[in-house]
């Protein structure tokens, strides 16, 4: 049996509070526009395929890092932030979760005859993507998500998630049109869930002759679809630990940000509203946005920026989380219009914390900075579902 990816994604009930919901949908539609602005759409429909960079777009967003939870409300995020402004950014979201999903024909039809795309034919992936995962791959979860993501030239991601009424887990899949020719042989970019040992996937390549007898599907000429297999597995802790990050990355950065800020940082710092602990945010939200695919195996480490609804890492810092959307959304409103500096200096800022981790040597007591989080947290207005952070006992603590 060939998979093109797997993961574990602990189910984790609870809701998004109205605070954190605005919240998202502002930051989210800020990296959005960031990254079509320096790439164009098809970049934003490419990441949207990778489970890693979905799963660290979710934790910088103050979602629970680990948890399927990110799927539904990242995609309700952007969905809510994107739409009303279609037409100039060029993407649309479709679908959803529950009854929301069964509205997607109707609102790619309406899009694509705004736009002048081929209705039908969108309408058509995305009944085939869920066909697929629902039917052609028989792995015990059910769907009850599907989000289409299209842009104006007709390419296409899907995100659609399902869960199983076995374990308590759910699996992410994710689809991308680029390079897709077939939609009966291996056609995801990557599927995410709890392995649940043998199962019937009617898309392996061996399957093929099976297809053919009982499968519509397979009139299509079956083709290898995968050129890179990305595996993602989400552990059930809810905590963020050691093992779960990469301790040189998030060492260097912290060290960057906290310890010895070097020249380049001037310009940031000179930005309106960029406040000393912004600049923790603002190097991971930068790393979102200009990062390599290679950089977002350690999606936990992007809680570090916003912490979680729940409290972890550390409780979600609301004056933070303003400085950051305030900071980026000025920043790509001005490149919009001039390409200043700005935008510029943020992308700077992602380099350095790269450039920043060759020859260095993390003596990080991964504990001690959680812990030190929490305790500031009430500073920046730190805020869980459970109320707001208040102020500890005064406790010094030595992080590297």
């Amino acid at each position: 049996m060939k998979r093109s990816g797997s993961a574990d994604l602990p189910l984790h009930h609870g809701h998004v509070p109205l605070w954190l919901a605005e919240r998202m949908a502002k930051l989210g539609f800020a990296i959005t526009e960031a990254i079509i602005t320096e790439y164009g759409t098809a970049e934003v429909l490419r990441r949207l395929s990778d489970p890693f960079w979905f799963q660290s777009l979710g934790a910088v967003m103050g979602m629970d890092w680990h948890s399927s939870g990110i799927t539904t409300s990242v995609m309700g995020a952007l969905k809510r932030a994107i739409n009303p402004h279609a037409r100039e950014l060029g993407i649309y979201i479709c679908g959803g979760k529950g009854k929301h999903s069964r509205n997607t024909p109707q609102e790619l039809l309406k899009f694509s005859e705004q736009i002048g795309l081929d209705g039908q034919d969108l309408v058509r992936c995305s009944k085939l993507s869920a066909k697929v995962d629902n039917t052609a791959v028989q792995d015990g979860f059910q769907l009850y998500l599907h989000s289409f993501i299209v842009d104006t030239q007709g390419r296409w991601s899907v995100v659609q998630q399902g869960m199983s009424n076995n374990s308590a887990t759910a699996r992410r899949y994710h689809w991308h049109s680029e390079g897709l020719r077939s939609f009966v042989e291996e056609p995801h970019t990557a599927i995410c869930g709890v392995n649940q040992g043998r199962i019937l996937n009617m898309t392996a390549a061996a399957a093929g002759s099976s297809r053919d007898a009982i499968m519509s599907m397979a009139a299509e000429e079956p083709s290898r679809m995968i050129a890179e297999i990305r595996h993602l597995t989400m552990p059930d802790h809810h905590d963020v630990r050691a093992k779960d990050v990469d301790l040189k990355r998030l060492g260097a950065m912290l060290y960057l940000t906290h310890e010895r800020r070097p020249a380049d940082f001037e310009a940031l710092l000179l930005l309106e509203g960029m406040g000393p602990r912004t600049l923790q945010s603002m190097a991971l939200v930068s790393e979102v946005i200009y990062g390599a695919p290679s950089r977002f195996d350690d999606p936990a480490r992007f809680s570090f920026a916003h912490g979680g609804k729940d409290g972890h890492p550390f409780p979600v810092p609301l004056k933070v989380y303003d400085e950051t959307i305030s900071v980026l959304s000025n920043a790509v409103q001005r490149a919009k219009l001039d390409r200043g500096e700005k935008l510029q200096a943020i992308r700077k800022l992602s380099e350095i914390s790269t450039l920043a981790e060759k020859g260095f040597t993390p003596n990080a007591n991964l504990d001690a900075v959680i812990q030190r989080e929490r305790d500031e947290s009430w500073k920046y207005e730190g805020r869980t579902v459970f109320g707001k952070a208040k102020p500890p006992g005064s406790q010094q603590l030595k992080l590297f």
